[in-house]
Order: C-alpha cells, then sequence, then structure tokens
C-alpha cells in the first residue's frame, strides 16, 4: 500500500526555508507544519523569527504558538502532535510540508524514532550549570564526549543544551543518546517523507543571520525578552532558544 507523501524542507537558520514552503504551500495546495523547537512557545515571536500573518499569506500553519513559555515541551510531544498535525492535513486533501531546523524534531519523524519520555531531574540540572560555571563548558563537553563519542561529533564545543543533553539522558537511563536513537527506530515511517534540505554559501548565509539579529533588536526582541522574564517564573526549555 502506497504511503502518503509529505514534504519536508530543513536547513540551517535564515536559509529561506520559511518563504519558500509558503510560495510551495500556494503552488501544490500545502498546509504547512512548522518544525521548530522555539516557534511552538506563545509570546516568543521576534527571538524565534516566527511567520507573521501577513507572511503566511494565507497558508495554515500548525505547530506554532502551541503552549506557554513556562511548559516543558518534549519530542515525544512533538512526534505526537506533528503526526496529528499532518493527518488532519492529508483529510483536507491537501499536502502536508514539514519546515524547520530542529534537526532532533525532524529526526524524530522520518526515521520514527521514538525518544523515550525521561523525568527532568532538576536538581541535576542545577548541579550541571553550576559545573559550567565553575569549570567551563569545555569539561563537560569532554566528560559527554568520552560517554557518547558519537554524539558529540554532531554539535558544537558551545552547544550548551545539547552537551547537557547527553549528561542527563546517560544519567537517567544508563544509556548513551546513541543507543537510545538505535533501539528506537524499531518502526517503518508511517508517510513517505520527500526530504529536501536547502544550502547556501557559508559566508551569506552568516551575513543573512547577522542582518536577522540586528532587525530582531531593532524590531523589540529586548523588549520581548524583558516582557517574558516578568510574567513567567520559570522557563523549562523556552529560554533555551535565545542562550538564556
Amino acid at each position: 500500500m502506497e504511503k502518503p507523501k509529505v514534504i519536508v524542507i530543513c536547513g540551517p537558520t535564515a536559509s529561506g526555508k520559511t518563504a519558500l514552503s509558503i510560495e510551495l504551500a500556494k503552488k501544490i495546495n500545502g498546509e504547512i507544519i512548522s518544525c521548530d523547537s522555539m516557534q511552538i512557545y506563545k509570546e516568543m515571536d521576534i527571538g524565534t523569527a516566527k511567520p507573521s500573518i501577513e507572511e503566511m499569506q494565507g497558508i495554515k500553519h500548525y505547530m506554532i504558538d502551541i503552549i506557554s513559555p513556562d511548559e516543558r515541551f518534549s519530542v515525544a510531544d512533538y512526534k505526537k502532535q506533528a503526526k496529528e498535525a499532518i493527518k488532519e492535513v492529508l483529510k483536507k486533501g491537501k499536502t502536508p510540508i514539514v519546515v524547520g531546523g530542529t534537526g532532533l524534531y525532524v529526526d524524530s519523524l522520518i526515521y520514527e524514532i521514538d525518544y523515550p519520555e525521561i523525568n527532568f531531574d532538576e536538581k541535576y540540572r542545577k548541579e550541571l550549570e553550576e559545573r559550567v560555571k565553575k569549570e567551563g563548558l569545555n569539561t563537560l563537553y569532554e566528560e559527554a564526549k568520552k560517554i557518547d563519542e558519537k554524539a558529540v561529533e554532531k554539535i558544537s564545543v558551545n552547544d550548551k543544551k545539547r552537551i547537557l543533553r547527553i549528561l542527563e539522558i546517560y544519567k537517567a537511563t544508563g544509556k548513551t543518546k546513541t543507543e537510545q536513537e538505535k533501539e528506537s527506530r524499531k518502526n517503518e515511517p508511517e508517510f513517505d517523507y520527500k526530504v529536501y534540505a536547502l544550502n547556501m554559501d557559508r559566508e551569506k548565509l552568516y551575513e543573512k543571520i547577522n542582518k536577522r539579529v540586528d532587525i530582531m533588536i531593532k524590531n523589540g526582541l529586548i523588549e520581548e525578552v524583558k516582557n517574558i522574564y516578568k510574567k513567567y517564573d520559570k522557563f523549562p526549555t523556552a529560554m533555551q532558544g535565545l542562550r538564556i
């Protein structure tokens, strides 16, 4: 039996995914499922480069503005809700277009990875954050490398979020992130994903990113962050997107 086709457009920040996906959706009668781990949060608009109503040009978008910044949201949560959105688009007789730059979210769909629900250990996270301050991030990077060299190969030495996650997964389960991903790829993907990755000259990309940041600040990024800090007491995962 032929599986329903789902288009996936991925690529780095500022590579043009949003504009391309909207034009494509208009041409092929599609609707867009965001695959961005920060655009899911309400009130975080400027810093996440969330498309405006005008930019959406009448194309329905899913998985945007679905939870508050003080709520925790896992990869498993994303996979479940994104697949529900894909099925909703297909029921309309339209083409689902998954768009985003969060690799973990993309992988959870196209490889049918079932990431286990891991209870968040707030005490251990605080211990790791304190170690970063005292010992430096590089120390934890090397520690993570000894635990799961394959996973560490895919991340930057400055990627605190993913370095800490490797350590947290190992402490909570006794297994590495790589082992878990291998064990979880047991099922065939439910849909026929057609994946397209955007690429761009690195210098041009960095120039676009720098310009984007300047525009964000001009449009009120600092005020947006201040307002969110005033309104909420905790940010389990939301502020990771702004490295705060």
